[in-house]
């Protein structure tokens, strides 16, 4: 899995390059064939501080591209929501692949 995080507008420091990290553990624990995780730490230049702290993320898996985005007064809680947004996606995707496989039929003898 390659991961890049970077920021905008932000120095990315090493406590929270390891927080964005240990928080996208839960993502490959559900799904390990991520091949590339890029996240994006912003903060936006506006009046009111509300909203302002943004994070991006998208990730590629075979097959499928993911993209997700949260903004909230706190960077840690929008790395948290967009871990969580990550997650449902993830989760929905997995399904889908292991979906496609139907059970087998009963014989009746």
């Amino acid at each position: 899995m390659n991961l890049t995080i970077s920021g905008h507008h932000l120095d990315v420091t090493p406590a929270l390059r390891t927080y964005v990290t240990s928080k996208l553990d839960r993502i490959t624990r559900h799904f390990d064939q991520l091949v590339d995780v890029k996240v994006i730490l912003t903060v936006e230049k506006q009046k009111e501080k509300e909203r302002r702290q943004r994070a991006e993320c998208n990730i590629h898996v075979k097959g499928n591209d993911m993209f997700a985005e949260s903004s909230h007064a706190d960077l840690y809680a929008a790395v948290d929501e967009l871990v969580d947004k990550l997650d449902r996606q993830v989760v929905r995707h997995k399904d889908r692949l292991q979906d496609h496989h139907h059970a087998a039929p009963k014989r009746v003898m």
